[in-house]
This record gives structure tokens, sequence and C-alpha cells, in this order.
């Protein structure tokens, strides 16, 4: 597909636009680093809410903000979903487009005071500064420079920021469902990976409790009348961790075993915890199936085992539709001088769950950045004006189709 012949000029304004604003993104990152706000720190996530807020109303946005039910004895912050109109509609080639970044860091309160945002060089150190607050700034970069070259060919902006996604989302994962309906295309802004990629695909995540029944018994005097569950669980692990490589895409992980409690007892009920992270719904449904076969058949005379599904997330899929998302992505990138691929990763975000509904997604629009979930977390701000540029860039062209 070739560019129109507005778009090089548009880029480059954008660009120039982006450079112009730097100042006030470092400034905007600082400020939301400062602020703890773990994925059950209430207050904290709120804070960010309400810095977050403030920006989108000075950008026109309306914002719905939507408190969120306690979540395994857990309060966590609101869900923040800002609305602004475009001047093209649907009918006329308008597209609605759905921005996406959560607002949760993994780190506990006093983090923020014990490493406070600090830059050397290029490169910004603080808790949450590539995950994901230089993304979510980022953002909102990209929607002001847009604002700033008067960019509103596009029926909509949808930007959606969540408070738990570092726990799985799941008290917010009905909202991010209903913030995706209608849109026509979806862009994450986890911060892009360490080489400049994006991120084509996610995989999925299902977490099982298997429990393991057998019958105590003195295991001195009468061992023969036990039916030890420790011994069948640790069949099933061997069984389960032997599933790895059956199928492209999925690995399965027994992460935690729990059985007995005395020396003297044969063991009477064990636990095993177990994840799988699947490319594709199909390898989580032959995975489950293979779990299930193997529990059905334990080892060890006179044991049963029940397997309970617990939390689940749906992959991102690589698809053709976020594929020629990705096309037009890079076409801009070589026009703002950046060159990038696009990976798979084995984490999962908020845009497993839009991808879910049938939006096409691309993730990683963010700057670059790594090390996340450690104290070495890292953003190389150099690349913030380009990557802003990007993602204004891209914005622009999948909001008005007449330019397909």
């Amino acid at each position: 597909m070739s560019a129109p012949p507005r778009q090089q000029p548009l880029d480059e304004a954008l660009l120039a636009l982006s450079h112009a604003h730097q100042p006030r993104y470092l400034e905007d990152l600082a400020e939301l680093v400062a602020i703890d706000s773990g994925s059950y720190s209430f207050d904290g996530v709120n804070r960010v809410a309400d810095l977050v807020r403030a920006r989108l109303d000075r950008l026109g946005f309306s914002v719905e903000r939507v408190p969120l039910p306690p979540t395994h004895g857990h309060r966590t912050g609101d869900v923040l979903i800002g609305r602004r109109q475009g001047r093209l509609a649907v009918a006329d080639g308008g597209r609605r487009l759905l921005l996406a970044a959560h607002m949760d860091t993994v780190f506990d309160d006093g983090t923020a005071a014990e490493r406070p945002f600090s830059l050397s060089g290029s490169l910004a150190h603080g808790p949450g500064v590539s995950d994901d607050k230089g993304g979510m700034v980022a953002g909102l970069a990209a929607l002001e420079i847009l604002a700033r070259a008067g960019v509103e060919d596009y029926a909509e902006l949808v930007f959606l920021a969540t408070p738990d996604e570092e726990i799985g989302s799941p008290a917010s994962r009905p909202v991010t469902r209903r913030a995706a309906e209608g849109a026509h295309y979806a862009l994450a802004l986890e911060c892009a990976r360490e080489n400049g990629d994006l991120v084509i695909a996610r995989k999925g995540v299902a977490d099982f409790s298997l429990t393991v029944t057998g019958r105590a018994a003195h295991a001195g005097i009468e061992p023969e009348r036990g039916a030890n569950a420790a011994l069948a669980a640790a069949h099933l692990v061997i069984a389960i961790q032997a599933l790895n490589g059956m199928w492209e895409g999925v690995t399965l992980n027994v992460g935690v075993v729990r059985a007995g409690s005395r020396f003297n007892i044969v063991c009477p009920e064990a636990e095993l915890l177990v994840e799988i992270r699947s490319a594709s719904d199909s390898g989580m449904r032959q995975a489950t199936a293979a779990i299930e076969e193997a529990a059905a058949r334990p080892v060890v005379p006179g044991t049963r085992v029940t397997v309970e599904g617990l939390e689940s997330c749906p992959p991102m899929e690589d698809t053709d539709a976020s594929r020629r998302m990705l096309d037009r992505a890079k076409a801009i990138g070589v026009r703002l001088g950046l060159s990038f691929g696009a990976t798979a990763t084995g984490g999962v975000g908020d845009a497993n769950t839009i991808a879910s509904t049938g939006v096409p997604t691309l993730d990683g629009l963010g700057p670059v950045g790594g090390a996340d979930h450690t104290p070495e977390e890292w953003l190389d701000v150099s690349t913030v004006p380009a990557r802003v540029a990007l993602l204004a860039s891209l914005l622009a062209d999948l909001g008005d189709s007449r330019s397909d």
C-alpha cells in the first residue's frame, strides 16, 4: 500500500511536535513514577487516575470513571474510559480507535521513595517507568500532539486506563471488554521491546488447582491400608511436565506442590497448582484436555484427582489483521527513520482481553524500555520523540479509512 502524499509532511509535523513536547513528557513521567501505585494500592492507583483524568479533560475527552468491586478480598483503583469524538463519521470512513494502558505496578508502597525517578544520560529509572507509566504518558503525549496538529479525521478516540493489569485484570476485564465494543483497531501502550520491536502476539494463560485425595494410614504399622496422595501427585507432576513440547506455542508448569502433614502418616491429600500458557485457543484446549485425562487416571490405586479451573486469560493471537496494522506501522517508521519488527511474548496484558473481542490489536507502542518488574527497570527517553510520533501517525492513519 502506497502512502498518500499528505502523510509525509504530517509525519514530519508530528515528529517536530513530539520533540517539542519532550520536556513535558519527562515532567509527567516523573510525577507518575513518584506515586506508589501497586495493584493493591487503592489510594495510589487512584492518584494516578486523578492525573490521567486531568490530562484527558484538558484534551477535550469525556471521561467515565468506573469504581470496581473488591476482588479476592482486595480493592483496586478505578478504571478510566476517555472518549473524544472526531469529525469523520464511521459511515464516511472514520474509525474508532482504542488506546490501552495500565496504571498499576508490581511494587509495594514505599518503593517510590526508596528508588525515586532518576535520569542518567538517556536512561530513566524508577518503579513503573517502563511498565507501564512510560507507555501511558506516551499515549497522552500522542493525543496532545494530534490535537495540536489539528488531526481529527477519525470517528472516535478511546483511552482506557486500568488499575489491576499486573494481577491479571480480574476486576477490570469486563470494563475492558465494554470499552473495546465497536472499536475498529486497538493499540496497547506497553513499552517496545529492548530491540525496538512491537508486540504482535501474547500467550494466553489458564491456572488450575489439582487436588489429589488418598487414604490415611499408620505409616509404620499398616501402610498397606493407605493410598499415598503424595506419590500420586508426584506421578502427576511428571506426566504434566512431560506434556511440554507436545503442541507448538504451549508450555505447562507445575508451580506449587503441597502434600502431607506428618512423617508417620500415609499422605491422604496433595495439591498441585498448574499453569498453561498458549499462543492459541486450540493449544489451550488441547493442553487442558491432556491435564484432565492425566487426572482421570491416577497411578496410585485408591487415589482420585479433582481438577478446578482458576483464573484464565485468552491469547492475543497473531492474525492477518494485526499483521496489516504492523505493516502500516512499519511504513510510518521508515518515514520517521525507525526500523523495527514484531515479536510474540509469553506475558499477558490487557491486549489479550481486547484482542479476544475480535478487535485487531497491536501492542508495544510505547517507548523502548526493559527490565520490567525489577529494581533495574529502565526507559530510554531518547526513543520517546520518534515513538510518540509513530503512535500519533499510526492513529492518524488508522482513523481515516479513506487512505486505505
